[in-house]
């Protein structure tokens, strides 16, 4: 085993090395500006267009409902405020466990007085109240409701059929933020119809700066970024073409083996919530770990420790790299806006391991180790 451990997935992925060389290789032999039209732009162009194939393919939607981003933040922002500015909505519905991406903005909306932002409940495991979301929806019936596919920090995973269902019933639009599931779930937006679906490939072992917005066609918006007529006349700016191709091959890799890569990092996870269970007495978990939550992310409760405070720090001087929350908020003072809307104890510690295809057991058994030692946890009682 060699070090460090990495198990900060969900803040980022590591390149897959396939992707890496598909685009050194490309960065070499084609450079073209994709709205040229000559020889080298024209291949450019074709490049983009067939990875907006490959996307709608796996999303089973239209290619011209896939639009390129800088990655989730910007899709998220885009969904929300050409809503708001575009579509007529007023009211807002959203959770307090959703991505800053999404938090921050509805909040900046509601204090500019262009909506209502409305919170749903959530349940003591951390999954949406549906029942209180059915009385916001009949309450606000036009609104734009706004709720992650899976939580970053604790995993949860939204029933999207429910919601979007519920939305379809009242007549509402439907938001979500994929960024943790898209290469990890399969989504078929035929199945379950979406108006907006937010993207990035650095989750999923493909580079960072690069994502997409799903916007359903039925959805007409002006341009979120002004400027040339790239996207489609949707996001001015010249493509990051090099990160598109990466994006797509990351795609190609993760939905070929998708089933696979699954069960290799769910056993990864089950086998520390057991290792941790057998070693650390009274360690919980945030969130609803052993039910409806994300394979590739497990948040530990730790006993109260006179340590709390350094967890992270001793976790990465033994080589371990993890996360107190959401990488979003690294360098805050503040505690998770997650684990607080949970309610769980500021006096218990609260680690953040999220997994990867790379990573063994064998790094499970080295963490736990180093954790037990932390905390003196008697190994051999």
């Amino acid at each position: 085993m060699q070090l460090p451990v990495y198990f900060d997935n969900a803040a980022t992925t590591p390149v897959d090395p396939e992707v890496i060389d598909l685009m050194a290789e490309l960065m070499k032999s084609d450079f073209g500006n994709p709205s040229s039209t000559h020889a080298h732009g024209r291949k450019s162009r074709t490049l983009i267009e067939e990875v907006r194939k490959k996307i709608a393919h796996y999303l089973n939607c239209s290619p011209g409902e896939i639009f390129f981003t800088s990655g989730g933040t910007e899709a998220d922002n885009m969904a929300l405020r050409k809503s708001v500015d575009d579509l007529g909505v007023k009211h807002i519905i959203s959770s307090p466990i959703e991505h800053h991406a999404v938090t921050h903005t509805c909040e900046e909306l509601r204090d500019k007085g262009k909506v209502v932002y409305h919170l749903v409940k959530l349940l003591p495991n951390g999954h949406i109240d549906l029942a209180h979301l059915e009385e916001l929806l009949a309450k606000y019936p036009s609104a734009l409701v706004s709720l992650m596919h899976a939580n970053n920090e604790i995993g949860n995973v939204l029933d999207l059929e429910k919601v979007s269902a519920l939305c379809l019933q009242y007549g509402a639009l439907f938001h979500s933020d994929t960024v943790q599931t898209i290469g990890h779930l399969p989504i078929d937006l035929q199945k379950t119809p979406l108006d907006f679906l937010a993207c990035a490939a650095h989750k999923f072992n493909g580079p960072k700066g690069i994502g997409f917005i799903y916007i359903n066609s039925k959805n007409r918006i002006h341009p979120f970024i002004s400027g040339g007529a790239q996207e489609r006349n949707m996001r001015g700016g010249t493509e990051n073409m090099h990160g598109i191709l990466g994006l797509g091959k990351a795609m190609d890799i993760a939905y070929s083996h998708l089933d696979e890569i699954a069960a290799h990092i769910q056993g990864i996870k089950s086998y520390m919530i057991e290792r941790l269970r057998a070693t650390i007495p009274g360690v919980q978990f945030n969130g609803d770990a052993d039910g409806s939550s994300l394979f590739t992310v497990l948040n530990v409760n730790l006993p109260p420790t006179p340590i709390a405070e350094m967890i992270l720090f001793k976790l990465d001087i033994a080589g371990i790299c993890a996360s107190g929350g959401s990488a979003c908020s690294s360098g805050s003072n503040v505690g998770s806006h997650v684990l607080s809307a949970l309610g769980v104890s500021p006096d218990r510690p609260s680690v953040r391991f999220s997994f990867g295809k790379q990573n063994t057991c064998e790094e499970v058994d080295y963490v736990v180790e180093k954790l037990a030692e932390m905390l003196k946890v008697n190994q051999s009682a």
